[in-house]
């Protein structure tokens, strides 16, 4: 699938294909920058850029705002160390960074997590919660289950069990787990600030960047080349503040909303 989302099809073809992807997911083409013909190949199309200013991203000092157009699967509290699935099937934070020895999974128990699935529809660039610092990621080699909701109710732990690559951003309100999370048909993952692209035969890596990249809030931090899931971990509140949601499961998200709020 990904040697056929990167070969430049007859012009023809290449038209038609994605003018039936365009009808029959309902891509909205109004808001890309860009016609089919200016994309010389599928991934080029699936990773189109949106307009600019297009999506206002809410700058609000409390706020924590989406990091990608997609929809709400679970979202809330960590405890004991787990997150949900979705359907009551839970996982653990330490799983999905890596491994049940994971050390920074503990970080993470008694904050809040959310995840958001992107659909073949949606735009998939994804982009930072919060204005901060990226100072290290993880990839974790992995299988490609598929993770639209009928495969969440199956596959146990799906999420810690795909490939993924989960960025550590820091905060001012600590460092937040940025994962994006592969899927049947989602091999590659790419990122703004390193090299490493997903599903290339590559060894588990962490990796502390030589150079902290500083990030603004909003700003790319990746690109799934197809769809998948992005997952937020956000460590327990350091000032007594609370963190409150603002959306719920089942709703749709777009980029730069208000999707969580810290407060008293």
């Amino acid at each position: 699938m990904g040697t056929f989302a990167r070969t430049a099809l007859p012009r023809a073809l290449h038209r038609a294909f994605l003018r039936w992807y365009i009808r029959h997911y309902g891509v909205d083409m109004t808001e890309c920058i860009g016609d089919i013909d200016d994309f010389r190949d599928f991934t080029e199309f699936f990773t189109r850029p949106l307009k600019d200013g297009l999506r206002p991203v809410a700058q609000d000092a409390d706020a924590l705002v989406s990091p990608c157009d997609g929809k709400v699967y679970t979202c809330g509290r960590i405890v004991d160390g787990n997150l949900e699935q979705g359907h009551g099937i839970p996982f653990s934070a330490a799983e999905l960074l890596g491994g049940a020895d994971e050390p920074d999974g503990s970080r993470y128990d008694g904050g809040h997590y959310a995840i958001i699935y992107l659909s073949p529809r949606d735009y998939h660039r994804v982009h930072t919660p919060r204005e901060g610092t990226v100072t290290r990621f993880h990839y974790v080699p992995g299988e490609l289950w598929p993770v639209f909701p009928a495969a969440t109710r199956e596959v146990r732990g799906l999420f810690a069990r795909n490939e993924r690559l989960t960025t550590f951003l820091q905060t001012d309100r600590g460092e937040i787990a940025e994962a994006m999370i592969g899927a049947f048909g989602v091999g590659r993952i790419k990122v703004v600030f390193d090299d490493t692209i997903s599903n290339q035969g590559l060894p588990r890596a962490n990796v502390t960047l030589p150079a902290p990249r500083a990030l603004g809030r909003c700003e790319e931090l990746g690109r799934f080349e197809m769809g998948s899931t992005v997952i937020l971990l956000l460590p327990p509140t350091r000032d007594g503040s609370a963190l409150r949601f603002t959306v719920a499961p089942g709703e749709p998200v777009r980029l730069g909303q208000v999707i969580a709020r810290w407060g008293p």
